[in-house]
């Protein structure tokens, strides 16, 4: 019995994949494992695994296409095996009978948008439709793999759902209207939260062109305006930065000397300045959870890394323990794999705090937007020679760095992001502090 291929989310934020190129063509054998096709996901550009054996008989997505996760892009089955009914079913056109996997299949090209489905998917009358519990008869809920996605991330149990899809099952837009319906009376004791007023999309006119999203730029565009609506301030504060330049210089001789290869740059040395001084003020190192505030045991510090058309985070873990020179190795091998889009969800997900470093193009000073959960993100300018006025009354030249912390006010109150501050500063001004 032939199989169908479908987007499969690969990656924790992902919802679309750009199909870059397939690496199999129709006609040819393939093995589980096997990689068959390359994706763009929000994050970088990834391998795709074929999860059947059996020979590739219709390609269903040509490459270049934004595809919802859950969509069928291909079918596996036996060499000459006829499958006019299941592309009859993903095209909706089918009756619901059949496999469970084409049926399945059917429900993923209706949540796709498919047109001829959403045609032929009409919802059945309340009173002839199973109920979403009762539809197999054996416990388990009808829904496709789009529909169960979007109802865990809203937070609604399938089986208050009705499905309207073939045979009863639970498909994207039952899902949609179920999250469109007002919601229960909240408990007398709970304040009702504000509901955030998306911006505004103003048509742009004159001469020019438009130009598609890609993956990653619409989910920067969908996580930052979500960010955008947390209530945040900023510090800001002058680095005196003379002797983490003079220590610089110092161990870049050394490990020049011992021809290791390796160098420590400025944006190492406030990693590791800032994730000391997240372990020394633990209260900075959270995250706003609701109901609670998270406190992270380590200092897992995401760096912001520009790329063709967006930005990612690669994250150093436990950077608070490793020395310089690791943290330098780990930094460079991390940005140059992000601007290959190489890089595993593991390593750009889950940092504790954020740093963006605009210090090379010149910046003086900015904000950074924080990135959800970490309630902090520091934005560092570039390091000045500024005249400034001595301890002992003399004018003298020093060099100075400014930065700015970004504080998530739910998590965060202006002390803990001055204290914090203060904690960063004391590392970069006085930088054995980070050896020991």
């Amino acid at each position: 019995m032939a199989d169908v291929i479908e987007m499969i989310q690969l990656s924790p934020t992902m919802e679309e994949g750009k199909l870059v190129a397939w690496n199999k063509a129709e006609g040819d054998e393939v093995e589980a494992g096997d990689i068959i096709a390359e994706v763009e996901t929000d994050k970088a550009a990834m391998d795709m695994e074929s999860f059947y054996d059996g020979v590739i008989l219709k390609i269903l997505v040509e490459a270049g296409e934004a595809v919802p996760v859950g969509t069928p892009m291909a079918i596996v089955g036996e060499s000459g095996e006829d499958i006019s009914g299941l592309l009859d079913e993903l095209a909706g056109g089918g009756s619901g009978g059949g496999s469970s996997d084409a049926a399945a299949a059917d429900a993923r090209a209706s949540d796709a948008g498919d047109d001829t489905a959403a045609k032929d998917d009409t919802p059945a009358p309340a009173s002839d439709a199973p109920k979403a519990t009762g539809g197999r008869g054996d416990g388990r809920i009808l829904s496709s793999p789009l529909a169960r996605k979007l109802a865990e991330a809203r937070g609604i149990d399938l089986t208050t759902i009705e499905g309207t899809g073939p045979a009863g099952r639970i498909v994207k837009r039952d899902v949609e209207a179920a999250a469109a319906r007002p919601a229960a009376p909240a408990k007398a004791t709970a304040a009702a939260a504000p509901a955030a007023t998306p911006a505004p999309v103003v048509e742009a006119t004159g001469a020019g062109h438009s130009e598609s999203l890609s993956p990653m730029r619409k989910a920067i565009a969908k996580n930052l305006s979500a960010a955008w609506q947390a209530p945040a301030f900023m510090l800001t504060r002058t680095v005196r930065m003379d002797a983490a330049m003079g220590l610089r210089k110092q161990i870049n001789g050394q490990l020049e000397a011992a021809e290791t290869g390796r160098k420590v740059s400025v944006n190492d040395l406030v990693i590791k300045a800032a994730a000391k001084a997240l372990i020394d003020v633990p209260a900075m190192n959270a995250a706003y959870q609701g109901d609670s505030i998270f406190l992270y045991d380590h200092a897992d510090i995401g760096i912001a890394v520009a790329l063709d058309g967006g930005l990612i985070t690669p994250v150093i873990r436990k950077a608070e323990s490793k020395p310089l020179s690791d943290i330098a190795v780990e930094a460079r091998e991390l940005a140059g794999r992000a601007r290959d889009k190489k890089l595993q969800p593991d390593e750009y997900s889950g940092s504790t705090f954020s740093i963006s470093n605009l210090g090379m193009f010149g910046i003086d000073h900015f904000t950074a937007v924080l990135n959800p959960p970490a309630a902090g993100i520091l934005a560092v300018g570039r390091i000045a020679k500024t005249p400034v006025v001595g301890d002992d009354g003399e004018l003298t030249v020093a060099s100075l760095m400014t930065v700015t912390l970004t504080c998530d006010h739910r998590a965060v109150d202006g002390a803990v992001g001055a204290t914090w501050l203060q904690a960063f500063a004391k590392y970069l001004e006085n930088p054995m502090l980070m050896l020991v």
